[in-house]
């Protein structure tokens, strides 16, 4: 694996994607050492390197999306192929967006600027009824406030928090890679959960399957940062990916 140093050659959002090509096309999963190399390359990550001017409320000259101008949650799609996603969460301060998980998921976040709530569980004990709901008994794996700078966080999909919801506490912006994505087709939907905590068990939580939040709308913004250059056999995924951006499977997307 590559040093640090040798980012100094590529821009880090290039050497992100080099390295999740990687790590996630190889036929055998990820071992720690990999992910952890992934953790260490978005650690360094701010903003602007992601075409972010946090500070901002207007136009930058530089051309960025200025951060703290954000009004509605807002995606900014970086790539996506069958393996992985990188992209990134904008949030004006109060956005919420709800409990949901990552089936079968790592996912590996980086919070670039803002402070933000975090709720997240892991299952216990989980089953599906004969109408198709899932619920179950879960533990708290975190509740509490992450604050920019800090370290990537990681899930994996029995561990870390796989089931998670976010509060912005002030705008905020989060990095996130995911792999595999999302894939309504391949059995892996975003599903959205209410948390009914036991008094009579602190730190854990039952919770139940709702339908997708009615109030729930995540716009989408241009990605204003380097560019990436992709292996031209993932243009093809790529592409495929455009076409399908207005799938429900996670969120209502506006453009």
């Amino acid at each position: 694996m590559e040093n640090l140093y040798m980012m100094k050659e590529r821009t880090k959002i290039q050497v992100l994607y080099d390295a999740c090509d990687a790590i996630f096309s190889q036929k055998e999963l990820p071992c720690f050492q990999q992910i952890q190399w992934l953790k260490n390359i978005l650690d360094i990550f701010e903003a602007v390197d992601v075409g972010i001017d946090e500070f901002s409320l207007h136009g930058t000259p530089q051309g960025l999306i200025c951060g703290h101008a954000i009004s509605n949650i807002t995606y900014i799609h970086i790539h996506e192929c069958d393996e992985f996603s990188i992209g990134v969460f904008c949030f004006p301060a109060g956005a919420i967006f709800p409990l949901h998980d990552h089936p079968g998921m790592t996912v590996l976040s980086k919070l670039l600027y803002g402070s933000l709530y975090v709720k997240a569980y892991d299952w216990l004990k989980v089953e599906k009824s004969s109408c198709g709901i899932i619920s179950g008994v879960a533990s708290t794996v975190m509740d509490g406030v992450l604050n920019a700078p800090c370290e990537t966080s990681i899930l994996f999909p029995r561990s870390g928090g796989n089931i998670h919801s976010f509060t912005a506490l002030t705008p905020c912006a989060i990095l996130d890679v995911l792999s595999p994505p999302y894939s309504q087709h391949l059995g892996r939907p975003s599903t959205y959960f209410s948390d009914f905590p036991i008094p009579s068990l602190p730190g854990y939580a039952m919770l139940e399957e709702k339908n997708l939040p009615e109030d729930l709308v995540v716009k989408g913004a241009p990605y204003l940062g380097p560019p990436v250059e992709v292996c031209m056999y993932r243009l093809e995924e790529e592409n495929a990916f455009e076409t399908s951006l207005t799938s429900p499977t996670l969120f209502r997307q506006q453009f």
